[in-house]
């Protein structure tokens, strides 16, 4: 089964709105150098998003962090229907950042996966070991079981049309990658799991990025691997001529 490749940006807490206007006229400028074939997201900082939405309609938007309820008394929090209604696509579940600097655990990551699923948006669970981990050689152990505990409760048809998203903490920001036979490893032991957990067509059918210093003298080779299906792009992503530049080696990928 065909999966289209997904280049995904995450601004992290960068870019004002006349910054990300900025951005999208860059891009926008360029927008025909964006490869077809490509599903091309930025997940931005929520002040920025409606200006992407509207500059960048070939472009999903995405948001960093969502909170589980549908309403309440939860000051300065984002409920899910309200990203929804706003036209937003994905929603990033479980990132390294917030697991460590919010001490969200992997029973919150889950609420706010099925919260995403539930608004009718797409769930981006990222999953990673820390050095740590990779140096006790449990990198599989650790992936799986945040993959498996971030998913518990969905459906397969809703697992079919989720992402996740492989970022090994470690090469986060810090200049370090993993090699594409590594990213390789770990994604088909995720497609694996995905298999057993909810069979063959939901594992054939959600997408795997790969994420850490990804960058575009990098980004091809990861996603010439079978199971690694686009790149989800941190600091690289904040450049438009970076991110078209990454479109333009996928191109020869895809």
């Amino acid at each position: 089964m065909a999966r289209t490749p997904l280049l995904m940006g995450n601004w992290k807490m960068y870019k004002t709105v006349a910054e990300a206007r900025s951005f999208a006229e860059s891009l926008g400028q360029h927008s025909a150098k964006l490869a077809d074939g490509i599903e091309y997201a930025i997940c931005a900082p929520y002040t920025a998003l409606h200006v992407l939405r509207v500059m960048l309609p070939n472009v999903s938007i995405g948001a960093q962090n969502v909170y589980p309820e549908k309403e309440g008394a939860y000051t300065g929090e984002i409920a899910p229907g309200m990203l929804a209604e706003f036209g937003t696509r994905y929603v990033l579940a479980g990132h390294s950042e917030r697991r460590m600097l919010f001490n969200e655990s992997d029973q919150m990551v889950n609420h706010k996966v099925r919260a995403i699923v539930e608004a009718g948006m797409v769930p981006v669970l990222c999953v990673g070991e820390n050095s740590s981990q990779k140096q006790d050689g449990i990198t599989k152990e650790v992936v799986t079981g945040q993959v498996q505990k971030g998913l518990d409760g969905l459906s397969a048809d809703q697992v079919v049309g989720a992402v996740i998203a492989y970022e090994p903490v470690w090469a986060i920001g810090s200049g370090k990658t993993a090699t594409p036979e590594d990213a390789q490893y770990v994604a088909s032991e995720i497609r694996a799991l995905v298999a057993d957990l909810f069979g063959e067509d939901a594992a054939a059918s959600v997408r795997i990025l790969y994420g850490g210093s990804v960058k575009p003298d990098n980004v091809a080779s990861f996603v010439r691997e079978a199971d690694i299906d686009g790149a989800l792009v941190g600091g690289a992503s904040l450049d438009p001529t970076s991110f078209i530049e990454m479109a333009q080696a996928l191109k020869e990928v895809v």
